[in-house]
Parts: structure tokens; C-alpha cells; sequence
């Protein structure tokens, strides 16, 4: 995942594209670079974050009105200067930056070593701008008509920004499987892998579709598909403060995200849940109900975090709607030859609402007839438009790297569409059903009594930062919790962790356990508790160290815990 920026207009382009990459440094940061074009190109790069490419060009004549910009999170060639981009093709001529990964470029690469190509660089990238170049040349065209004949012959996924040195203020971009957004300004026009890098400038933004070629320049934004057709733009209105993406004197964007999450569950909730009158009102949902209580199985696609969210939704769906439900990782799912039958419902999760994975499964499945819902946070996003139907999760936009708000706004969304199928179902009492949803309104308020103690985890964290390795133990619900308990400490801390159902902990994992060992157990009161205390005792005959989130109250735990969070009663 890399982060890209352009900018085609009056203003100088090397502070506009700066300004975004340190807004998208969140997708990559092993290097970075901007190439301007003032005459030529001008290509600046550098191993590190956007800070160190800022130095290394101090006293630089920078001036230019368009360019293009790349933070790395390297795929094809270790993070260097010289695998940094933007690249530049053989004659010195054209720039390319480039997130994604180009599946055949060895066998493009073996073509352009025959014809004489070198190349400067390890990256798949690299020869694709070259592969492109060769095109234009032999064939005499225009940049954009050697890009649309390249990309008939690429395999894999892409969004590509290009500048050609005999095109001034053009840049010409394409995507297909990575998110593509161009801010419409007047006069100007702006590019991003979302729109974080523009919101200052413009809340009107076209999202580039799949295989759709976008010829930008300051007074011009023509869409084409790759059969040189032309498209007409569609432009959104952007919902977002500039506020949303800023720090607010928090030091890290996920400090921030995690402190928000009290406000932005409220903003998934309200309008949606009236606790009082007893009420879910979801009409992206309510109009598909029937097809849902009538489907064989509910099928959940995500990755990462959002498949966590969809293991913990199985649990509530199967025991509120008593409907079959399977939880896919999109990445599998779209490679596999999968049973989709006509009437089967697919809930695809995503925060981006562009995960390439989760898009090409959906499309496979609503090409045979499934019912598609997105339960997405980016309104207008790819997989919101190719959806039948479904819910916005409201978190608002996600800059952490490691998201947080994104998986309790999707649990919070899940719940409710589960406790509304329930209702209309007739599968839970009506006493259960408004217990569930008295619960469910009080979240907001939980969780930000649960914050209060951050100075208390702090010190937890300082406690265990040492620590090689991390066992994460949770049983029913709280197993999917685990898992991605074990996923954040691994993104964030760098520390190895596992996540297992406690219950299978004594089949193998239990041999690591030793004093050194931290122990999470996600131990919440409910029906399986006295299973996990019992997994507790396990852990404490091996000498292991027991961190517990336990319910407020539970001195039991407690007692057996070296240390614990509590967490208010829930459910």
C-alpha cells in the first residue's frame, strides 16, 4: 500500500504534494519522492519518511505548477534511493509513480532486456514505465494512448500518475484495483489515494473507477476506459472537515482515532437506533430484509481488521437471526472457485470501501446473482457503489495506520443490522430484542468510561514493551477480540502475537508458555467465563504472566490476573 499525490494547476506543486504525502505517509513509509516538471522533469527522492526528502532538498529551485508524489511501502525491491519513486524511464523523458503490484513484469522486463533496456532500479514499476515508453515510441502515439495499449497487456493491480517532459501540465493516471480520487478545483485540479491531500483546496471529487484512464490538466479532466471511450466524470461533494485529518494535538493519528471512538459510535447509532421507541431505521437494509431472512447463508468477505469484524458479526448473526453465516477472507475468496448460488447474500466489510481483494470478490459474487451489502466507511467509495445495498459506518476518515474507530463503528453497524432482521424475523423476544438495543445505546457512554484508564494501560504497556512475544486468548465473542488484539500489537509494536480460542491453547501454543510469556486473556463475563478461568489457571501452572480484560466487579479474575483492565458490564 503506497500513498500517491499530483497536482496540475496556478499553484507551486511541491508544497501541495508535500502537504498530502505527510497526510498519506499512513500508506507507506520507507522512502518518498516528487518529480515536478518546469522545462523537464526533476526527479527528488529519498530512503526514509517525508521529512528526510524535505531536508535532502532544502536550497533547491523547486518551482513548478504540476507534479506528482509517492510514499513507498515497498513490494518489489528492498526500501532505497534508487528503489524509491517516482521513476523515470530510460530517456529521461517520463515520470511514474505507481501503487500496486504488476504481476508479469518479469516477462515485460525479459522483452525490454532483449530490446536493449536497462534498468536503475529493482521495481516492477520501473518496468512498466519503460514497457510504456517502448509503446510510444515504436508506435509513434500519444502518452495516454501507449498507457491504454500497456494496460491491455498488464497483469495485476495498479494506479498509476505519469508526466511526460513534451506534455507540459499534463499528468495522465489510471487504476485498476487501488483507489484513485481527483479533486475538482477551479482552474487546478488534484489527485490522491483518497482525498486527505485535497480537502483544503476542494470538496468536489470524481472517484476513478476500474480500468478507466483519467487525462488531467489544469482546465481539463477527460475519463476514458480502456477502449478509448469517453466516460462522464461523476463529481461528489465531500462531507469531511479539514479538522477530521488533522492531529488535534494528539501525537500519533491512532491516539487520536482510538480517543474518538466514543463520538464517532454515536454518529454510526444516531438517526439509526431509537432505544425508546424500540426502532433500528436502516434503509439500505430494510429494503433487502426479505432476501436476507430467506437466504441459505449469509456470506461476509473482508480483510485484515474488517474480517475480524465479520467473525465477531457471525457470532451475533447465527445467535439473533439464526441465519448460516461464513466469514471469507477476501483475498482466498477471489482466488477460489466458490458456491454462489442465486439468493445467497454477501456482506463485504471495508473501511476504504476500495480493498482490491474484497471488490473483485464481490463483483464474482454479484455476477452470479448474489445480493450484495457494503457495510463501508468512505461514502462513495467502489465497493459502496457496486453494493445492492447496505450501510455507511459514519467513523469518518481513518489516518492511523492501524485502524481502530473503523472496527467498532463496523461491529456497531453489524449489531444493528443483525438485532433488525432479528426483529423483523421474529427470532428474538421482544424483551431481548430491547435489552439488546438499551445496550447497544449506551456504548458511546462505555467507552468512554473505558478511556479514563489510559493512564493505567500506559503504564501496562511500559511494563510488557520488552516482551518478545505475546499470547492473545478469547473464547466465543472475545475470540475474534483476540485475534485482533494480536493483530494491533503486531502492526503497531512490532512484537511478535497469536491470537487462539482459549480452548485451544493446551493443543500446542501452551508449550511456549513460560515466565517470560504475557498472556492476554479477553475475559469478560458472559456465558463462557468459568471456561476462560479455567484456560487462566493453565496459564498460571506454566508460570505464564495473565494480563486480563475483565468485567468491572470480577475479583475472581482478578485474582488470578498478574494485571487487568476492567472494562464496564455489557450485553
Amino acid at each position: 500500500m503506497c500513498g500517491i499525490v499530483g497536482y496540475t494547476g496556478p499553484r507551486e506543486a511541491y508544497p501541495v504534494i508535500i502537504k498530502g504525502l505527510k497526510r498519506l505517509e499512513y500508506r507507506g513509509y520507507d522512502s518518498t519522492g516528487v518529480a515536478l516538471q518546469n522545462g523537464g522533469l526533476k526527479v527528488y527522492k529519498k530512503k526514509g519518511k517525508v521529512a528526510e526528502l524535505e531536508e535532502a532538498v532544502v536550497g533547491t529551485n523547486l518551482h513548478a505548477n504540476v507534479g506528482i508524489g509517492h510514499t513507498r511501502w515497498a513490494t518489489h525491491g528492498e526500501p532505497s534511493d534508487r528503489n524509491a519513486h517516482p521513476h523515470q524511464s530510460s530517456s529521461g523523458k517520463l515520470a511514474m509513480i505507481h501503487n500496486g503490484i504488476i504481476e508479469n513484469y518479469a516477462q515485460l522486463k525479459n522483452e525490454l532486456v532483449r530490446k536493449g533496456y536497462t534498468f536503475a532500479s529493482d521495481t516492477d514499476t520501473e518496468v512498466l514505465l519503460n514497457f510504456i515508453e517502448e509503446i510510444k515510441s515504436n508506435n509513434e502515439c500519444s502518452l495516454e494512448e501507449a498507457v491504454r495499449i500497456a494496460l491491455k497487456r498488464v497483469v495485476g493491480a495498479y494506479v498509476i500518475l505519469l508526466m511526460d517532459e513534451d506534455e507540459p501540465g499534463t499528468i495522465i493516471a489510471a487504476r485498476k484495483g487501488s483507489p484513485l480520487v481527483i479533486g475538482v478545483g477551479k482552474g487546478e485540479h488534484f489527485l490522491g489515494s483518497d482525498a486527505s491531500p485535497m480537502l483544503e483546496y476542494t470538496k468536489e471529487v470524481v472517484y476513478v473507477n476500474d480500468y478507466e484512464l483519467a487525462i488531467v490538466r489544469p482546465d481539463e479532466l477527460i475519463l476514458k476506459n480502456l477502449g478509448n471511450e469517453k466516460v462522464t466524470p461523476y463529481i461528489q461533494k465531500l462531507d469531511i472537515d479539514l479538522a477530521a485529518i488533522e492531529k488535534n494535538g494528539y501525537e500519533h493519528f491512532m491516539l487520536k482515532e482510538i480517543f474518538e471512538q466514543p463520538q464517532t459510535i454515536y454518529d454510526c447509532l444516531r438517526g439509526r437506533l431509537d432505544a425508546d421507541a424500540g426502532t433500528i431505521t436502516m434503509s439500505g437494509i430494510q429494503q433487502y430484509a426479505d432476501q436476507i431472512i430467506k437466504a441459505n447463508r449469509i456470506v461476509m468477505i473482508a480483510c485484515g481488521t474488517s474480517w475480524h469484524a465479520g467473525l465477531v458479526a457471525e457470532y451475533i448473526f447465527e445467535e439473533l437471526c439464526r441465519i448460516n453465516v461464513e466469514v471469507e477472507y477476501a483475498s482466498e475468496f477471489r482466488y477460489r472457485n466458490p458456491v454462489i448460488s442465486e439468493g445467497d447474500v454477501i456482506i463485504a466489510i471495508s473501511q476504504s470501501g476500495e480493498t482490491a481483494d474484497t471488490l473483485v470478490a464481490i463483483e464474482t459474487a454479484k455476477s452470479k446473482g448474489a445480493i450484495i451489502l457494503g457495510v463501508v466507511n468512505a461514502v462513495g467509495s467502489s465497493i459502496a457503489r457496486i453494493s445492492h445495498g447496505g450501510a455507511y459506518t459514519h467513523a469518518g476518515p481513518e489516518i492511523g495506520v492501524a485502524s481502530t474507530k473503523a472496527f467498532t463503528a463496523q461491529l456497531a453497524v453489524l449489531t444493528m443490522i443483525a438485532l433488525k432482521i432479528a426483529q423483523i424475523k421474529g427470532s428474538v423476544s421482544n424483551e431481548r430484542y430491547m435489552h439488546l438495543l438499551r445496550e447497544l445505546n449506551d456504548i458511546p457512554e462505555k467507552v468512554a468510561e473505558v478511556l479514563k484508564t489510559a493512564p493505567a494501560i500506559e503504564k501496562l504497556a511500559n511494563k510488557y514493551k520488552d516482551a518478545s512475544d505475546f499470547l492473545y486468548l478469547g473464547r466465543g465473542y472475545n475470540f475474534p477480540v483476540a485475534l485482533e488484539g494480536a493483530l494491533k500489537l503486531k502492526e503497531i509494536s512490532y512484537i511478535h502475537a497469536e491470537g487462539y480460542p482459549a480452548a485451544e491453547m493446551k493443543h500446542g501454543p501452551i508449550a511456549l508458555v513460560d515466565e517470560t510469556l504475557p498472556v492476554v486473556f479477553v475475559a469478560t463475563r458472559d456465558a463462557y467465563h468459568e471456561k476462560v478461568v479455567s484456560n487462566m489457571q493453565e496459564i498460571k501452572a506454566r508460570k505464564g504472566k495473565v494480563v486480563s480484560v475483565i468485567t468491572a466487579g470480577d475479583e475472581h479474575s482478578r485474582d488470578l490476573s498478574d494485571d487487568v483492565m476492567e472494562i464496564p458490564r455489557s450485553g
